[in-house]
């Protein structure tokens, strides 16, 4: 390989991990991507990257929303170099897959709302891992685990499924049900109050220890429509509904337990090769 070309492979790794990263609102398997029925350019390289425009809860359990940018990244194929292609993406409509789980979590203040008052900073939170599913032509099944860094050291997960159709050529929607679950050490950070913080609340908070198990059920759908072989259009909507140790939460009490999301999206499609 020559040297110029080793360049552009660090400088293409070098990117695609920094929109990853930046992409973390939207994780791997409930991001956008475009249709399925998109045929896929034959090059060892397919990404789809896209910018957007995110309606969310500000914190877990508020009953406030905000609106922040949207990073959209979704790798169709990917090539490395002595394993060959490790990700195949296109018209497979049958069979298991896996899937690089990302979520990224803003830092939570005091500030932030009155009944967060006495509450401590919790700092943001990068959330990796992988998930693995199963498709069978209009049905799709998953699960993912992640790790949290940083702003918490708990586990969190979801496990999920779709109904997927294609009412036109380009067009593709996909809807269905959603459970997250959480480590106690995640359902304490970002449910549980401490005997300081109530004291600290002015009677608005009382001491509360949240444990580990499912926080949420909920459903997620989406619309993805390609204008033409590289732009896609995309629309997702979702609703959570906390359950257990987390909806019992004075934070949440205090807020919403109804959490509702609205994102819109655009991507364009490069297709390149690297290797010979």
């Amino acid at each position: 390989m020559r040297k110029s070309t080793f360049a552009s492979v660090l400088a293409a790794a070098a990117l695609l991990g920094g929109v990853a990263l930046a992409a973390a609102p939207a994780r791997a398997q409930d991001g956008m991507s475009p249709p399925e029925d998109l045929p896929l350019p034959s090059k060892q390289y397919v990404i789809d990257i896209g910018v957007g425009a995110l309606v969310q809860p500000k914190y877990e359990g508020a009953d406030k929303l905000l609106v922040s940018p949207l990073p959209i990244i979704s790798v169709g194929r990917f090539y490395l170099p002595g394993f060959g292609q490790v990700a195949e993406g296109g018209t497979t409509k049958r069979g298991f897959f896996m899937f690089p789980s990302i979520n990224f979590i803003g830092e939570r203040k005091a500030s932030d709302s009155v009944s967060l008052t006495g509450t401590r900073k919790v700092d943001w939170a990068l959330e990796l891992g992988l998930g693995a599913g199963f498709r069978y032509d209009w049905f799709r099944a998953f699960v993912e685990l992640r790790q949290g860094i940083n702003g918490h050291n708990g586990q969190v997960g979801q496990v999920g499924a779709d109904i997927i159709v294609n009412p036109m050529e380009r067009l593709e929607l996909s809807f269905g049900p959603r459970a997250d679950f959480a480590s106690g050490s995640y359902m304490d950070t970002y449910f549980g109050v401490t005997a300081a913080e109530a004291a600290a609340s002015a009677g608005n908070l009382t001491a509360y220890n949240a444990s580990g198990g499912f926080k949420s059920l909920g459903l997620v759908g989406r619309a993805s429509y390609a204008v033409t072989d590289t732009t896609a259009l995309h629309l997702q909507a979702g609703w959570d509904r906390y359950i257990g140790d987390a909806r019992n939460s004075p934070i949440v009490r205090g807020g919403n337990e109804n959490q509702f999301s609205i994102g819109a999206g655009v991507t364009y499609r490069f297709a390149f090769d690297l290797f010979d």
